[in-house]
């Protein structure tokens, strides 16, 4: 039992007993502190969809300094009213196309439900807007791709919302992944636990149906689809590879209310070279909460969103980096490493990296994703998550739906993953 406990604490972050890896300057030169350039001017933003995602990204929106709230939209009064409430110098809408129809909006953030999404988009790009799509890009494949493809082929930004390629410490460990650290790659883990029940209570029974989207199938693309898609995302981008086959499996476990979605999932993606990503997520328990968890020959990953950790296997070769590495004991691993993506930064301000108290704060990913968006309008660069991998991750995880829906095996041709 108490063995069991200490690896709870292990992935929920406890900063007892890990051994913190120090950069070396070499190697990882993109660590060292660099003052980007302020991103002026400020990016005239309309925000489609303020529901309870709508609304956290209307809040962000309103704490970049990069980004200036220009126009909210809904077609639910109370949703208009609480983002208002956040952003009162933003105009109001209540037709998306009246909000693409106003010049002075340069870019436009797309939050509505998932199947809602296509409409609005192409939309979006063919009145020249640059455009950030929530992700998953839709509901199903033919409407994601149409969405990608528009947003390849335009001239503008096309960002799709999968936070993870913002994240600072998925990007610092990337760069580990990439020097072979893992080894050769054998199994990816994923999960994502949180009681809740999805349900939300509306005025009425239609409003209530409609704000209800994703607990039907006509409508919602699972919790693989809502959540995991990021978890597969960081999986394609980490193996650089596709899955090939996906067995899926489902069920309601607790939340009897009439919907027809699956409270509790399991499935599994096949990679190439033998490589097998098993997903588990269940809405009727919170325990262990969320986290990716990568094994090789050589190490393990283990990431949250904001903390990490690496385990070297007794016979893993040097890599060099090792000698700035301080090592400490982490239940029953003695090699287990802190990844911090400030470490460098850290150091120079004479600080130990990896005491909790040492941790800078950082911006949440989502923080960082809009951040980005908006300087890349302004730098005319590429985004940091485009049309081709958010539809490739949308693909993966839609298939993944399909599985669990069916409680079967599908296999996936590579061409479906083609823009």
């Amino acid at each position: 039992m108490s063995k069991s406990i200490d690896r709870r604490e292990f992935l929920k972050g406890a900063a007892a007993g890990i051994v913190v890896l120090l950069t070396a300057d070499k190697l990882f030169a993109a660590e060292e502190a660099v003052v980007a350039k302020p991103i002026e001017p400020a990016v005239k933003i309309g925000v489609v969809g303020l529901g309870q995602w709508g609304k956290n990204l209307v809040s962000t929106l309103a704490r970049l300094p990069s980004a200036q709230l220009a126009g909210i939209c809904d077609i639910y009064e109370p949703y208009v009213k609480r983002a208002a409430k956040i952003a009162p110098s933003a105009n109001v809408f209540d037709d998306y196309r009246k909000i693409l129809d106003d010049k002075s909006i340069e870019a436009v953030v797309i939050a509505t439900p998932t199947h809602q999404h296509k409409d609005i988009a192409l939309a979006a790009i063919q009145a020249g807007k640059h455009v950030y799509c929530e992700s998953p890009l839709a509901a199903s494949i033919e409407d994601a791709k149409a969405i990608a493809q528009a947003g390849k082929a335009c001239k503008q930004v096309f960002q799709v919302g999968q936070q993870g390629r913002s994240n600072l410490l998925y990007t610092h460990v990337e760069k580990f992944v990439r020097i072979g650290a893992l080894g050769k790659p054998a199994l990816v883990y994923a999960q994502n636990n949180k009681k809740h029940s999805w349900r939300r209570m509306a005025p009425d029974p239609e409003r209530e149906k409609v704000i209800n989207w994703r607990l039907s199938k006509e409508t919602s693309p699972g919790i693989v689809g809502e959540i995991g898609v990021h978890q597969i995302d960081l999986a394609n981008w980490y193996l650089d590879e596709l899955p090939t086959a996906i067995a899926g499996f489902g069920s309601i476990v607790n939340w009897n209310d009439g919907r027809d979605v699956p409270d509790t999932v399991q499935c599994v993606l096949e990679y190439p070279n033998n490589v097998r990503m098993i997903f588990a997520s269940t809405l009727v328990s919170s325990f262990s909460s969320e986290y990716t968890l990568f094994q090789g020959t050589d190490s393990s990953l283990a990431l949250r969103e904001n903390r990490g950790w690496m385990v070297k296997e007794a016979d893993a070769p040097l890599l060099g980096w090792e000698v700035y590495a301080r090592k400490e004991t982490c239940f029953d691993e003695s090699n287990a490493i802190c990844m911090i993506a400030d470490a460098t930064k850290i150091l120079r301000e004479g600080k130990e990296p990896g005491k909790e108290e040492n941790i800078p704060p950082t911006k949440e990913p989502v923080y960082l994703a809009l951040e980005n968006f908006t300087r890349s309008i302004r730098e005319a660069s590429k985004p940091v998550c485009g049309a081709v991998e958010g539809y490739r991750a949308t693909v993966a995880a839609l298939k993944a739906n399909e599985a669990i829906n069916g409680n079967t095996k599908v296999t996936i041709e590579k061409a479906l993953f083609d823009v």
